[in-house]
C-alpha cells in the first residue's frame, strides 16, 4: 500500500461463492471481450459516510459485506475465476472452478475523508490509487497438453476512515465485463448487503451468460486477437506523475442551455437532418472542446500556428445490447468503440461546441442504424486513425449506469471515482451526484494544467449563459 495514503492493512482474505454452489464452468470470450485483452484494468471507487468506529465496522458491517459478496459471486462467478490465455490461435476463455475466489483486503486510513469526497477540491492521483487494490499478476498453468497464462479477474479493497466514512474499491479485468455488467454486479451485491442476505429479489435480475446469442460465424474474435498480439500498442498518454483529479460538473440548467443554443445553431445553419442532441451529446461535446483548448494552451506560440488542420479524436463506447436484442442482464462485454474526428481549428473556433456536438450526434445516429458495421475492421481502422491524429480523448462510463444508486445500506455514495483515468487520454463520465439531469466528469491533469482548465471550463459556461440570454 502507498505510504502517502496513511493506510494500515487490517485483514487479508479471499471470498468465494458458497462451496459447491457453482459447477466448474468455462466461458469462451466473444469478439466484444477480445477487444479488451490488452486494456488496463478497470478501477472503480465508492465512498460512503459511516460515522462509527473501526471496531464497529469489523464486527458488524464487514461480515455482512463478505457474506453478501459470497452470495453475489454465486451468480457472478466469472469474477472469482480466471482469464485463461492459451497459446494462439486457441481461443481465450474465462474459467471458474469450485474454490476460486476474489482477494479481499480491509485497510484503515487517517486521510481526510471530506477532502477525498469534495467535488470542487483537486485530489492528487496518488490519494485515490492507494484505495483500490491491484489484481494479482498473471501466472502460468496447465491447459491440457499446453501451458497457458491465467489472469485473476477481480480484487476488492475496503478502507475505513474511522468515525466518518468508508470506501469500497474494486479492480477488475475488462475482458470479463463492461460497465453495464459490472454495474449489475455492484448493485446486486449492494442489494443483498442492504437486505442483510435476503435473496427474494434475485429471481428476475440474475446475469445471463448466453454467449451463443452473439454470433461470430467469421471468427472475428481471432482477427481481433491476432491484431492485438501482432501489432504495436497505441502510444500511451499516461497521466503525469504529479497528476491531480478533478470532477467538473455540468448542471442541468447548463445542459438545457447547451441544447437550446445548439438547436438554434442548427436552425441558423439550415440543418434539416441534424442528429438528436441528447444530454450525453451536448455535454461530451462541451468537455471535448475544453480539453482541446487546454491542449492548445500548452503549446508554444510557434507550435500553435502550425498544422491548423490537425485531426483530433474523441472515443466513446456504445452499448449494443438493445440493438442486438440481447437480454438487459447479459453478462460480458457488448460495446462498440465509436470514434469521431474533427479538425483542431474547428474545435477551438467560435462554433466548436456546435461542430463537436454534430460530429458525436451523427456517430450515434450511424451506430443506431447499423451497430456492427465493419466489425472485422474495428481494430485495424482504429489504429490507422489514431496514428494520424494529433490528440485524442477516450471516454469511460456513462450517466446511464447510475453509479450513485449503488447503496450497500450506508446510503447513496457521497462520491464515486474511476481511478484508472488518465492513461490513453481517458476521462470518465457519470450522472451528477447532487442534481438529477446534470453530468459529472472525471479528469486527470498535471498541476500546471489545473488553473488553465478551470479557467477554460468556467469561461465556456459563462459564454453559454451570455449567448442563450
Amino acid at each position: 500500500m502507498a505510504e502517502h495514503c496513511f493506510i494500515k492493512v487490517l485483514e487479508h482474505s479471499h471470498v468465494s461463492p458458497p462451496p459447491g454452489s457453482v459447477p466448474a464452468t468455462a466461458l469462451p470470450v466473444t469478439f466484444f471481450d477480445t477487444l479488451w485483452v490488452s486494456c488496463c484494468h478497470m478501477q472503480r471507487l465508492f465512498f460512503y459516510e459511516f460515522p462509527y468506529s473501526t471496531s464497529h465496522f469489523m464486527q458488524i458491517s464487514l461480515p455482512n459485506l463478505k457474506n453478501s459478496l459470497s452470495l453475489t459471486l454465486q451468480h457472478f462467478f466469472p469474477f472469482a475465476g480466471n482469464l485463461k490465455l492459451p497459446p494462439p490461435p486457441q481461443r481465450p476463455y474465462i474459467y471458474y472452478a469450485d474454490g476460486d475466489s476474489v482477494p479481499f483486503v480491509v485497510t484503515e486510513s487517517i486521510s481526510e475523508f471530506k477532502h477525498l469526497i469534495g467535488n470542487h477540491i483537486p485530489l492528487r492521483g496518488q490519494e485515490l490509487e492507494g484505495l483500490v487494490p491491484k489484481l494479482p499478476s498473471q501466472s502460468e498453468c496447465s491447459d491440457g497438453d499446453n501451458f497457458c497464462k491465467q489472469q485473476p479477474l477481480m480484487a476488492i479493497q475496503i478502507t475505513i476512515f474511522p468515525t466518518v466514512g468508508i470506501s469500497i474499491g474494486v479492480t477488475f479485468c475488462h475482458v470479463a465485463a463492461d460497465g453495464r455488467a459490472f454495474g449489475h454486479f455492484t448493485k446486486y451485491w449492494a442489494s443483498i448487503c442492504r437486505s442483510l442476505g435476503d435473496l427474494t429479489f434475485i429471481k428476475n435480475s440474475s446475469p445471463d451468460y448466453s454467449r451463443d446469442l452473439i454470433q461470430d460465424l467469421r471468427g472475428i474474435w481471432s482477427i481481433f486477437l491476432k491484431e492485438i498480439l501482432d501489432k504495436e500498442p497505441l502510444t500511451r498518454m499516461n497521466p503525469p506523475t504529479d497528476n491531480v483529479r478533478i470532477s467538473p460538473v455540468i448542471s442541468q440548467s447548463h445542459v438545457e442551455m447547451l441544447k437550446k443554443w445548439i438547436a438554434r445553431k442548427c436552425k441558423e445553419e439550415n440543418e434539416k437532418d441534424h442528429p438528436r442532441m441528447s444530454t450525453f451529446v451536448v455535454t461530451t461535446a462541451f468537455i471535448w472542446v475544453c480539453l482541446i483548448k487546454l491542449h492548445q494552451s500548452n503549446k508554444t506560440p510557434d507550435q500553435s500556428v502550425r498544422n491548423d488542420d490537425a485531426i483530433c479524436l474523441f472515443v466513446f463506447q456504445a452499448d449494443c445490447r438493445d440493438r442486438l436484442r440481447l437480454p438487459t442482464t447479459y453478462f460480458g462485454n457488448c460495446l462498440k468503440p465509436c470514434i469521431v474526428t474533427a479538425k483542431r481549428s474547428e474545435i477551438i473556433g467560435e462554433n466548436g461546441i456546435f461542430v463537436t456536438a454534430k460530429t458525436i450526434g451523427r456517430e450515434i445516429q450511424e451506430f443506431e442504424k447499423e451497430p456492427l458495421k465493419g466489425v472485422e475492421n474495428w481494430i485495424s481502422s482504429a489504429k490507422e486513425v489514431f496514428n494520424e491524429c494529433e490528440h485524442y480523448v477516450t471516454l469511460a462510463g456513462s450517466p446511464k449506469l447510475r453509479v450513485y444508486e449503488t447503496d450497500f445500506g450506508f446510503g447513496r455514495p457521497t462520491k464515486t471515482e474511476v481511478v484508472h483515468i488518465g492513461s490513453h487520454g481517458s476521462i470518465s463520465i457519470a450522472e451528477c451526484r447532487d442534481e438529477e439531469g446534470g453530468v459529472e466528469f472525471g479528469l486527470a491533469l498535471s498541476s500546471a494544467e489545473l488553473d488553465k482548465f478551470n479557467a477554460i471550463f468556467e469561461q465556456g459556461l459563462l459564454n453559454l449563459r451570455q449567448i442563450t440570454l
